[in-house]
């Protein structure tokens, strides 16, 4: 039955797919025909099931008994994990797991709901539109045009600046996703709304070298984004962009002040800004006598924290980039970055290991460099 429906969404037939689905479910037949609609505006190559865990939640009746009062002969929940692609975006498909209700009518099976702990989708919260842009895509649930519009004109110009700077091979696209709120945002990451209050756009995928590895999107919380001016917008853009360009090279011995502050010495590198204009929590921290005396560990980036300490926490690996840069060019913080990245050791290992190889220094010696410059800087 889900083969049957996974065809109909490859085929546009809007008849098959809602033949699938339990025509006594009145109202999840209505959400799975405005679903159907969205999934036509997608430009889709890939479409397909995979049949998980499954669970019966409802006996069938006796010989000659029709079920119960509704008719249904049997209940069945099951994890169900699709997989898509989107075409002239995707290298490798998008997957996600939903957990669907399915129900026996009359010796057919149909889908009669999809349960609270599925993973949601942009295409269940709204009318899709979607823009292309010349090297992006951007899809928006109950989004104007033009501000999608906008936002694929930032997205190609971040690509651009991107791959000024990325020196390994990626896409050199992006695909960004516009929910209409950061309730929505939220759902789509599988997080409470308050994890991402003030943030402005997450990545998503996962971070290791790997020809397999899923594809990327950039998801865009439109609340804290539209406080942003347009060169606050495209930092963002850009900044999410590098992620997007330098995950295969970002392994699990990769610190977040070193990702996270290449992103963003990216992001402000075609802007000009200084650490006085782009650092305002550390130019506070400096103000009170209390700058930071170590770089800041993985878990200073926890979304939902502080929100002082989380800005000081990204300011503080762009500055040990921008140092990185200034002293020994950027040619050395991108090698510093991809051998940090290929590495199997523990994270401090790796990353003294690579600064000796790239910078002549051990991560204690840096670190005392990287202090006298962030009191230098802002002090």
């Amino acid at each position: 039955m889900l083969d049957r429906q996974a065809a109909a969404v490859r085929g546009g037939e809007e008849g098959a797919y809602l033949a699938t689905v339990d025509p006594r479910e009145e109202s999840y037949r209505s959400a799975q025909r405005r679903v159907f609609e969205n999934l036509r505006r997608l430009p889709l190559t890939q479409w397909t099931y995979q049949v998980g865990n499954v669970q019966r939640t409802g006996e069938a009746g006796e010989d000659g008994d029709e079920g119960g009062k509704d008719g249904s002969r049997s209940r069945i929940e099951a994890d169900v994990r699709l997989r898509y692609k989107l075409r002239g975006d995707d290298q490798t498909p998008v997957s996600a797991t939903e957990r669907l209700a399915f129900t026996e009518r009359g010796g057919k099976w149909y889908v009669s709901a999809e349960l609270p702990d599925s993973d949601r989708q942009l295409w269940e919260q709204g009318e899709v539109t979607v823009v292309r842009g010349k090297q992006s895509l951007v899809l928006g649930a109950d989004r104007s045009r033009e501000a999608l519009r906008a936002l694929a004109g930032k997205a190609d110009r971040a690509v651009a600046e991107v791959d000024r700077e990325w020196p390994r091979g990626w896409p050199r696209r992006v695909v960004v996703e516009a929910p209409s709120s950061l309730r929505n945002m939220a759902q789509l990451l599988d997080a409470p709304a308050s994890s991402y209050e003030g943030i402005a756009a997450v990545t998503t995928g996962e971070a290791g070298e790997y020809t397999d590895a899923p594809a990327d999107r950039i998801v865009v919380n439109p609340e804290a984004y539209g406080e942003l001016s347009g060169e606050g917008q495209q930092v963002v853009v850009t900044h999410e962009t590098v992620h997007v360009a330098s995950r295969t090279h970002t392994g699990r011995a990769t610190p977040l002040w070193l990702s996270e502050g290449l992103a963003d010495w990216i992001g402000y590198g075609a802007r000009g800004r200084g650490p006085k204009e782009a650092a305002a929590e550390l130019v506070r921290a400096a103000e009170d006598g209390k700058l930071p005396h170590e770089l800041p560990a993985d878990r200073d980036f926890r979304f939902g924290s502080d929100p002082e300490a989380l800005g000081r926490a990204y300011e503080s690996g762009w500055l040990a980039c921008r140092l990185i840069a200034d002293e020994w060019g950027e040619k050395k913080l991108m090698a510093l970055y991809l051998r940090v990245g290929s590495s199997q050791k523990r994270q401090d290992a790796a990353v003294d290991e690579a600064m000796q190889a790239e910078l002549g220094l051990s991560l204690e010696e840096f670190t005392e460099r990287w202090r006298s410059y962030v009191e230098k800087e802002l002090g």
